[in-house]
């Protein structure tokens, strides 16, 4: 064999040698995280500079801040451009921050690398969750591929973002066991947005199985008091308009801007009953999740419920909360919850795209089909304005994907293993 030809081979075999580690065996999971991570790094500051900024809420978020720094302190008094605020007060204190960055709002550049490098936490913090859970390292190459989440960090600013941030450091967090610091950036994420209330369900699962009853009490008082913190300044000057304002369970959304319900009529998308029939969905298949499937392992919900009740202060659970089962509900959690959204946005997508990946492994799906699901979540959520197919294929990935994990691993497949 020429010398050339022996070097190619031995060329391709060290390249091949390399790519496989990389994709299957788990002592190289950080460094193919690294090379997404930096990969993603460099994409992320292209679109940056090829692609033009948006304005949509930022200037309203800065006219928000303007009057908080005058002395505002009753949030129905503190509106911008496209209305009021709508967000609890964990949001005012970072774009106060943001607003002393970017002087005033108006150094955009300044806030798309802050948000950038945002992007690229809640990416690390997906790897680490991942990492948790045992899934295979290949699936990492999935998490940068969404054009319109590249979208919501850098081209539009959305505070949907930081909330994102502290929801996937609160999961990892439970996944290792340090509960106390889960709340607290639990309590911090929902302090931005109250579509943290998504994960709460499974949560309560978690905590209850894992501690028993009273300290499942403590948690929920530690998770209301670090709100309370927060507010302080707004309770004070009217506690009804800040309750009003940032948890408005009532709140009407724009027909204009739905991304999932395109193929309802308006008249029937702003009606009180489609309202009530989504909201007794999302409760019916929680309610079901939590008595069928989450508690399968440890001999059913009723079982789990009555030790709960007879050692409350001993845990729930007959073994230990695995990581993979706390990242599996508490993501299943959030997926039921926007299948019943009353409304998605567009900057909704950043709630769940970065879960996507390990929820299809929670499924039996065979990979082609998986992939079809994917695909179909973003394709509906890159299509402006939507459209009645766009959302038709929203909900039928998101039911297919809600099905699969439901026939599925619901657990998570380690605990899955485990009962086998």
């Amino acid at each position: 064999m020429p010398q050339s030809t022996q070097a190619s081979s031995t060329l391709f075999s060290l390249v091949y040698d390399c790519v496989r580690f990389l994709l299957f065996d788990k002592r190289y999971f950080w460094a193919l995280a690294g090379l997404v991570v930096l990969g993603d790094a460099v994409l992320t500051q292209l679109v940056v500079k090829l692609v033009p900024y948006t304005e949509i809420d930022w200037e309203t978020y800065m006219v928000h801040i303007d009057l908080y720094l005058s002395g505002e302190r009753d949030y129905s008094k503190i509106t911008g451009p496209t209305g009021p605020v709508v967000y609890p007060a964990g949001y005012i204190h970072i774009y106060h921050l943001l607003h002393y960055i970017t002087k005033g709002g108006r150094n955009i550049a300044a806030a798309q690398q802050v948000l950038g490098c945002l992007y690229l936490v809640s990416l690390v913090l997906s790897c680490a969750i991942y990492r948790k859970t045992g899934a295979p390292n290949w699936i990492l190459l999935f998490l940068p591929l969404s054009k319109r989440l590249h979208s919501i960090f850098v081209l539009r600013l959305f505070n949907d973002c930081w909330g994102v941030v502290f929801a996937q450091a609160a999961i990892l967090a439970f996944q290792g066991a340090m509960d106390d610091i889960g709340i607290l950036f639990y309590s911090l994420s929902l302090s931005v947005k109250m579509s943290a209330l998504l994960y709460l369900p499974g949560l309560l699962v978690i905590l209850f199985k894992r501690h028993g009853l009273m300290a499942t009490a403590r948690y929920m008082i530690n998770l209301v008091a670090i709100q309370v913190l927060l507010a302080r300044p707004f309770l004070g000057a009217n506690t009804h308009s800040y309750l009003k304002n940032a948890f408005d369970f009532s709140r009407v959304f724009l027909y204009k801007w739905t991304v999932n319900w395109r193929f309802v009529d308006e008249q029937t998308f702003l009606s009180p009953t489609w309202a009530t029939t989504l909201l007794l969905g999302h409760v019916t298949l929680l309610v079901t999740f939590g008595l069928y499937k989450w508690c399968q392992s440890d001999g059913g919900a009723l079982a789990v419920i009555r030790r709960g009740l007879r050692r409350p202060s001993r845990p729930a659970a007959l073994s230990p909360v695995s990581p993979d089962y706390v990242a599996t509900v508490l993501m299943t959690s959030n997926l039921i919850g926007i299948c019943f959204a009353r409304s998605l946005h567009y900057q909704f997508y950043s709630w769940y795209f970065q879960q996507l990946p390990f929820l299809c492994q929670r499924t039996k799906y065979p990979f082609f089909l998986q992939l079809t699901i994917l695909a179909g979540i973003e394709y509906a959520w890159n299509v402006f304005p939507s459209t009645a197919l766009s959302s038709g294929i929203l909900l039928a990935a998101n039911t297919s994907l809600l099905l699969g994990i439901w026939f599925g691993f619901p657990e998570g497949r380690s605990t899955a293993s485990r009962s086998q």
